[in-house]
């Protein structure tokens, strides 16, 4: 009788700030903020995260109208190509945000990885 392979599963979570219940920051806004400071530009930055300038642009406002602090602060005109940059608090919720998402993949993996794996494979073991 040949041994079954064990079937890998990973547990994840996803993690994003709320105000008053609603959403204001997760995954998408963060690369948003990351591409940007990146690119200097938020035109390249939707570019850089494969969205539209006014989905970028509108997520951005948002964000900023939600939490109640610019994340961007940008330079009309100029010769420089770099116009647009992340604001200090933006910088540190970014930095956090990172931290605070791969923390809780850290402990959902701990806690629960060999749990869901091992009913995963029981069961399947009492299928056959």
């Amino acid at each position: 009788m040949a041994r079954r392979k064990q079937i890998a599963v990973t547990p994840r979570a996803k993690v994003w700030f709320e105000v008053e219940g609603n959403y204001v920051f997760g995954l998408g806004i963060c690369s948003i903020l990351e591409a940007i400071e990146k690119t200097g530009s938020i035109k390249a930055a939707a570019e850089e995260v494969s969205k539209s300038y006014r989905h970028v642009w509108s997520r951005l406002k948002k964000a900023e109208q939600s939490l109640g602090v610019s994340l961007v602060e940008t330079q009309v005109g100029g010769g420089d190509s770099r116009r647009s940059h992340l604001t200090v608090p933006a910088t540190q919720l970014v930095h956090r945000y990172r931290e605070m998402r791969e923390q809780v993949f850290a402990i959902v993996g701990e806690q629960f990885s060999s749990e869901i794996q091992k009913i995963v494979n029981d069961a399947a073991l009492a299928a056959k």
